[in-house]
């Protein structure tokens, strides 16, 4: 049986209900991944409700070639009973998707209510040791998505490393590590360990060699524990990529592909991105075996609510204009972004001179110090954080008003990544582009390459310099003045 020939329909977590899933054109076989929390089921058994739970599912069991059960362990013989009379003849049963019942009562003590778009599509495959890449946007749930699979493949006698993933900066090395932790909340025999640069190395050495089956990595300070000897990754059968473009655009691309070739033990390499660059395409050439590729688009009522603006101003002004915003709107927690370290520590000490609660984020700080700010930041104790692009990557902060962009992102990708830290968990969040004259065309290509042309609205002062003005847009549908030949 040939990869191509998988196709894949995902049931939610909850109730058994049919959420969207993947069908792909010519495919031979239609598998079906379904997931029930143990919550569910036990309420259902108790109740006598399970028929209940199982209505509407009769039609999709029918046209399932392969089922992956992803119930809890235990409870698979009673689903079996009651889908067995739905199933086509020659169907095939497996648990290779039957996540362990520690996971699943570590998923409800998270709080998920039913997976998304891309865990729908992404477990199944994974459990079933096949390699990815999936093209999603931030926010999507892709930790959980790779997360599952991974711990569900770890063998917990087994103290040294059995997965690596690997993340673009300390913050979502960070966020990964805890997430992966929480999902093995309940199976304390599984260790994840976090090593990123501008940490101790020592106490990361101690860490390590107290035995993880988990390591969560920035590409370069995991390169630094290998040369010093300090990690075995001699047996690491699983690789996770996240967010592979960015980490790959940011000089990491012959450090991680050094790191895969000497994870002689790998059979299995995942790629986690929100767009597809070249280099991803590289590293899924060389080292990737007949990859499932999945691509999630954002959902309409899931996209953040973010109203763009865009100001034209000077280099004399500029610092002024900024500071108006923030005043003359109310905007009580504002990220501002810089293009260099140097302007962004610069920004940081005039917006402190002007008497705002501010402090910055770049690439210099210690990891401890970073911590700090970012604390500061969540707690309400800064009203400002002015962050450079990479140092910003990874960081989630729900409640941000407003999102200036200070300089003209360099690259396209980091418009959308910078206004996307507001309007976060379906709160509405503004963004602001700065922009001095020489700059207009490049502004305009960004905006057109970002398919943000439309949704970008110029705005000006007002008289007395006090308030922002909406100004009307130009209509575009005789943008050629075709009908003055007429």
């Amino acid at each position: 049986m040939s990869d191509s020939t998988f196709g894949f329909i995902g049931l939610g977590l909850i109730g058994g209900s049919i959420a969207r899933g993947l069908r792909r054109a010519n495919k031979d076989i239609t598998i079906m991944a379904y997931m029930l929390t143990r919550s569910k089921l036990e309420q259902a058994k108790k109740e006598g409700t399970i028929d209940i739970i199982l209505d509407g599912i009769d039609e999709t069991l029918s046209a399932c070639d392969i089922i992956f059960l992803c119930t809890p362990v235990e409870y698979n013989a009673m689903y079996l009973e009651k889908v067995r009379p739905f199933l086509k003849p020659g169907a095939i049963i497996t648990d290779i998707g039957s996540t362990k019942t520690d996971i699943h009562k570590a998923v409800e003590r998270m709080g998920f209510a039913e997976m998304t778009e891309i865990q729908e599509k992404t477990i199944p495959l994974m459990l079933a040791g096949h390699d990815v890449i999936a093209k999603a946007p931030t926010g999507t749930g892709k930790t959980c998505a790779f997360g599952i699979p991974v711990v569900e493949h770890i063998q917990p006698e087994n103290k040294y490393p059995q997965a690596v993933i690997m993340a673009p900066t300390r913050e979502l090395a960070q966020q990964i590590a805890e997430e992966l932790t929480n999902l093995t909340y309940f199976m304390p025999e599984v260790q994840v360990a976090c090593v990123y640069g501008g940490a101790n190395m020592e106490k990361q050495a101690k860490r390590l060699a107290e035995g993880c089956q988990i390591v969560v990595a920035t590409p370069g300070r995991l390169m630094d524990h290998y040369k010093h000897h300090s990690i075995d990754i001699s047996h690491v059968t699983q690789i996770v990529l996240d967010e592979a473009d960015e980490m790959l655009n940011m000089g990491f691309y012959k450090d991680v592909r050094h790191i895969i070739e000497m994870m002689k033990a790998r059979k299995a390499l995942s790629m986690f991105s929100a767009t597809i660059s070249r280099e991803v395409m590289d590293i899924g050439w060389l080292y990737q075996h007949n990859a499932e590729e999945i691509t999630v688009q954002p959902r309409e009522e899931s996209q953040p609510k973010i109203t763009q603006y865009m100001l034209e101003t000077s280099g004399r002004n500029k610092l002024s204009d900024l500071a108006q915003i923030i005043i003359g709107e109310n905007y009580k927690r504002v990220m501002v972004f810089c293009d260099t370290k140097f302007n962004t520590a610069t920004l940081a000490n005039q917006l402190a001179r002007l008497g705002f609660s501010v402090d910055c984020l770049h690439g210099d700080l210690s990891q401890k110090e970073r911590n700090q700010i970012m604390q500061n930041f969540r707690d309400g104790k800064l009203a400002i954080l002015v962050a450079t692009d990479v140092a910003a990557r990874g960081i989630d902060v729900s409640d941000v008003d407003a999102v200036i962009n200070y300089d003209v992102p360099s690259e396209n990708e980091h418009y959308t990544h910078r206004i996307g830290r507001t309007g976060r968990a379906k709160k509405e969040g503004v963004s602001y582009l700065f922009y001095v004259p020489e700059e207009k065309k490049r502004v305009q290509e960004l905006l057109r390459l970002t398919r943000n042309t439309d949704l970008c609205t110029p705005v000006h002062f007002d008289f007395n310099h006090e308030h922002i003005v909406v100004e009307k847009k130009q209509d575009n549908a005789d943008r050629f003045q075709i009908k003055c030949y007429f």
